[in-house]
């Protein structure tokens, strides 16, 4: 059943897992409403009522029949074949992850591991192994952590547990990235750029969900941030994917003010669906001296992961 009355189209999660004919229905659609005919070197026409392309429109281009499409769209997508899926990827000009999305949901739809990822249902993070964690420790120039694919802080190194002292601060449960980002009034002033944050968040999110449909812990933070926030339902519905790969981002941390950091996204192949995180500061810049001001505030403030992770311990409150 729906969870406490979110719009199918919003929030599609059954007590099973996610709708796989509606996920793959309101992708496709989506895709199909951004790409304008001019982009696809198509003409427009008269009386066009749509801004994004037709079906048949989408059928002619990637060489398959209106009916076919049409069925896909439907979301009976059990069978199709990858040329058939590289063909729709190609007529939609998907991006590598979206492209990876559609396939993920055509492997969901025939039962199959996505990603090869391995199933593990109802298994909650685990607290890091220690050799994990000390490679963490070892980074010590950097802002280095452990996500899984549920948005949870799973292990930071010293500077990480300083620099991420306002999502930290909550006491008794995991951190998470997605509950700081769309429920604590904080995660505006920590991230300048919030916006983008929450379209990057909730991308992710969705891309883990077309991995793995039946992932009850990934079900129940969606039917919780979609019910406590408009933004992160207007996001969801939006189906837009991403990974997170590499790049930069500002921040504003309340004891350094603000820093430009580049980041880098590493898989931990012995732990399927958890990352490894590094943010770096240009060597000599701005940034980079705060981080160094931060790490020395950190040895004289030590923050702790609440009780049930991987550290326990008192924390710190951390400064507003």
């Amino acid at each position: 059943m729906y969870r406490q009355g979110i719009p199918h189209a919003d929030v599609a999660t059954y007590d099973g897992g996610m709708d796989n004919r509606s996920e793959v229905r309101e992708f496709l659609m989506s895709r199909r409403a951004k790409l304008t005919p001019d982009a696809a070197g198509l003409p427009a026409g008269p009386n066009r009522r749509v801004a994004g392309l037709r079906r048949t429109e989408v059928a002619t281009l990637a060489g398959v029949s209106v009916e076919y499409y049409s069925k896909l769209e439907r979301g009976t997508i059990a069978g199709a074949s990858a040329s058939v899926l590289d063909a729709i990827s190609r007529a939609l000009q998907l991006d590598e992850t979206e492209r990876a999305h559609l396939f993920d949901l055509a492997r969901a739809a025939d039962g199959i591991p996505s990603s090869g990822r391995p199933r593990r249902r109802g298994v909650k993070s685990t607290a890091p192994r220690p050799s994990l964690q000390w490679a963490l420790s070892a980074i010590t120039d950097g802002i280095a952590f452990v996500r899984d694919q549920h948005q949870d802080l799973l292990a930071t190194n010293a500077l990480g547990r300083a620099f991420y002292s306002p999502l930290i601060g909550d006491r008794g449960r995991t951190p998470n990235f997605a509950r700081f980002q769309f429920l604590d009034p904080a995660a505006k002033e920590f991230y300048p750029d919030w916006d983008l944050f929450a379209e990057m968040c909730v991308a992710i999110m969705r891309t883990e969900a077309g991995r793995d449909p039946h992932d009850k812990g990934l079900q129940d933070l969606v039917g919780e941030l979609s019910t406590r926030s408009d933004t992160f339902r207007r996001l969801w519905g939006a189906h837009d994917v991403r990974t997170h790969g590499s790049g930069t981002k500002r921040f504003h941390h309340p004891v350094v003010g603000e820093v430009t950091l580049a980041y880098e996204e590493l898989a931990i192949t012995a732990e399927p669906g958890q990352v490894l995180m590094i943010y770096t500061a240009e060597p000599g810049s701005p940034s980079a001296e705060r981080l160094r001001l931060l790490a020395s505030w950190g040895a004289d403030h030590p923050i702790e992961f609440p009780v049930g992770t991987e550290t326990a311990g008192p924390v710190t409150p951390h400064p507003r």
